[in-house]
């Protein structure tokens, strides 16, 4: 996972950067939002903590974080990196080949814009042709109507359940050959890795 932890992700409208400290105090202020944490199935932190779980998560090797950035402000000479942050995408490495993908644009100014949709496709590209994964799996919000229409409307994503105890859907995607040469065919062509120096 060398990739993780030093290049940043370039897309059409998005930028994917490796979660850092200088994250961590704009991502606290968002998980302070009761909604965005029942939607991501987190508790409540203190900043302190959070820095914390930064550098857990940074360790992790069964899981790989990204901040979404937008390329827009991303290209602004005089905004920086955190200025440009609005929500992350992750993936958490479950058994050989295969991972849980989440996303989360927090910034409500930017979405449905479809910011969510490439930073997961950018994500999934990364996990096929980096990391040789071949199976996908969601697990969302059933109040979630947004993550629910993106994942198993445009991303194709199937639903293999439902829990009515945790209030949440899970869906599952098989890359079969031709979604992987989908993928492999957006990091050629519309996106580029370039070295990334945290701020």
């Amino acid at each position: 996972m060398y990739r993780k932890c030093q290049y940043a992700l370039v897309g059409t409208r998005v930028v994917l950067v490796p979660y850092s400290r200088a994250h961590v105090e704009k991502y606290h202020r968002w998980m302070q939002d009761p909604v965005l944490r029942a939607q991501t199935g987190s508790e409540p932190l203190s900043l302190e903590q959070e820095y914390e779980m930064q550098q857990k998560w940074a360790r992790d090797e069964d899981k790989s974080t990204f901040i979404v950035l937008s390329k827009d402000v991303w290209e602004k000479p005089s905004s920086s990196e955190t200025d440009c942050m609005v929500g992350d995408v992750n993936l958490f490495f479950l058994e050989p080949s295969t991972a849980e993908v989440e996303i989360m644009i927090a910034e409500k100014s930017f979405r449905g814009k479809g910011l969510g949709q490439e930073a997961t496709q950018l994500m999934m590209a990364y996990a096929i042709t980096e990391l040789g994964i071949s199976k996908f799996i969601a697990k969302i919000d059933k109040k979630n109507t947004g993550s629910l229409q993106m994942f198993g409307k445009r991303l194709e994503f199937l639903e293999v359940s439902r829990s009515e105890v945790f209030g949440e859907v899970t869906l599952e995607l098989l890359v079969h050959w031709k979604l992987k040469a989908f993928y492999t065919n957006m990091i050629e062509s519309r996106a580029e890795w370039m070295l990334h120096r945290p701020c």
